[in-house]
């Protein structure tokens, strides 16, 4: 059973470098028994690719502009913008000039172990494309269009 916990600037992990963004694992399905939430900051230009996976997850922008991919539809969040997206939605993201920051969560335990084998996998200078395509597919997430 889940035990309650604190994260406080004091306890925040450290963030994991997934190619150039830095994500924080606030809460990880292990933590938590089922959903996950993380802090998502990336300079200007960064982002994944549009991909899909078999969990929901949402964002909430908290600093810059970001825009975003769904489906068909593109759009530009600003703070205060919730963005939620079913599972198996095809998404993407771009943080726009100066960066940003969201918030982020999931409906079940998938993405912090993806980040994590990234961070540990990919080196986020020089990403080697295929290999992370080979990682996100080992858990499920599926990159619709690669990059390049």
């Amino acid at each position: 059973m889940p035990k309650a916990f604190v994260v406080t600037p004091e306890t925040t992990p450290v963030p994991l470098n997934v190619v150039g963004e830095q994500i924080t694992v606030l809460a990880s399905g292990a933590q938590t028994g089922s959903y996950e939430i993380f802090r998502q900051a990336g300079p200007e230009g960064s982002g994944p690719p549009p991909h899909f996976h078999p969990w929901d997850e949402s964002f909430y922008v908290v600093k810059g502009e970001i825009a975003f991919g769904i489906g068909d539809k593109d759009m530009l969040a600003v703070p205060g913008t919730l963005v939620h997206l079913p599972a198996g939605t095809t998404h993407w993201f771009r943080f726009g000039k100066g960066g940003g920051e969201m918030i982020s969560m999931t409906s079940r335990e998938a993405a912090s172990l993806f980040f994590t084998d990234v961070d540990r996998a990919i080196s986020p200078e020089q990403p080697d494309i295929p290999r992370l395509v080979e990682v996100a597919n080992q858990h499920s997430l599926t990159v619709a269009r690669p990059p390049g």
